[in-house]
């Protein structure tokens, strides 16, 4: 989730657990420990990839940050001028602030190293996008009354029940679209085939739906508020002709690992140079992914490809703005099914069956 967030988060944690004791500093110490796994950002793992696939890594993990949290709570009822204070209460307070960070960061579609340093796939469970106001307004308002009053519980307790509840809703919504894709799903065969099911920007009621099978990778929005209208996929090639030599690649296979099968593979050809590129079909959407990056290069006479030191590629500038109005608008309009590839760039217009 976006900073402001996970520092609301961490504020209202800190409030519940020992605002009644602490007053406005619990508020203030959950705000900057909530914030605290995200400076990982500054950490330079020597490419693009590595960059990527490494954030939300070692500080995003349940066991390093339990372990941090023990520590501070064993440091604070040493050391604390609030003596009266139990150890159990500052171990609650240091570990829920900090662990609660990664936790909500899995209910997001990046995907959050939660097992570090296990090898494992990062963990995600998207029911809520990385920005969403529904979630977040509670959590600022029970601070800010908290922060104005002195009463530094209720707000935050209050705060953290509405965005819980939000998350339910968010849980529930999901639940629905899956029950309704399971007959179109069955219709194409593709009811074994991976599939990402996520929700779009700043909102619950409308989901992107992601189903990979092979080179097609099919696309598909569906609302809450659709009733009985019949789920539309459009298809999209993913380049798989491609997946082999990259998969081959350290850069490749580290990606697959991140993001696998949810990767489209091109090649371009510059000045006899070919560069193959994947880019991670789960965030954005077709024609507007924000994150691809370059994996290998060959000469076109050689046709041998060779690794590169990987970097991201520049997002062109699109129509943002139109898309989420079109976006809104399919929210509660299904009779007015919205065609991502009339949104796409040329890149993409040549392999969209809409």
């Amino acid at each position: 989730m976006d900073s402001i967030t996970q520092a609301a988060l961490g504020a209202a944690v800190g409030g519940a657990v020992l605002g009644r004791r602490l007053g406005r500093k619990a508020i203030l110490i959950g705000a900057a420990l909530g914030t605290l796994p995200d400076l990982d950002v500054v950490l330079d793992y020597g490419d693009a990839v590595a960059n990527y696939t490494e954030h939300r890594g070692f500080s995003h993990s349940l066991f390093v940050l339990s372990g941090l949290g023990t520590l501070m709570a064993l440091l604070a009822a040493r050391f604390a001028p609030a003596r009266d204070i139990p150890l159990r209460h500052w171990w609650l307070f240091f570990v829920l602030c900090l662990t609660t960070h990664p936790l909500l960061d899995a209910l997001t579609t990046y995907g959050t190293q939660l097992w570090w340093p296990l090898d494992v796939r990062p963990s995600a469970w998207p029911i809520v996008f990385i920005i969403d106001p529904l979630y977040t307004l509670p959590l600022l308002v029970g601070i800010i009354v908290a922060l104005v009053s002195g009463n530094g519980r209720r707000g935050p307790a209050w705060g953290l029940a509405l965005s819980s509840l939000y998350l339910v809703f968010a849980f529930g919504a999901k639940s629905l679209v899956e029950y309704r894709l399971g007959p179109a799903l069955a219709e194409r065969g593709l009811v074994e085939a991976p599939r990402l099911v996520q929700p779009t920007p700043f909102n619950t009621l409308l989901w992107r739906v992601t189903v990979v099978d092979g080179d097609d990778q099919h696309e598909a929005l569906v609302s809450v508020f659709d009733g009985a209208a019949t789920v539309e996929f459009e298809r999209f090639s993913r380049g798989a002709q491609w997946e082999p030599a990259a998969l081959a690649s350290a850069n490749g296979a580290r990606l697959d690992w991140f993001a696998g099968p949810y990767l489209r593979y091109d090649v371009e050809l510059i000045d006899d140079v070919l560069t193959l590129t994947a880019t991670d079909l789960r965030l954005g959407f077709p024609g507007f992914h924000p994150f691809t990056f370059t994996l290998l290069e060959a000469d076109l006479d050689a046709g041998q490809w060779h690794p590169l030191a990987s970097e991201q590629r520049d997002t062109p500038p699109r129509a943002n703005g139109e898309a989420l109005a079109l976006l809104g608008q399919r929210i509660f309009d299904s009779n007015a099914p919205l065609c991502l590839g009339e949104l796409v760039d040329e890149r993409w217009h040549e392999d969209v069956a809409c």
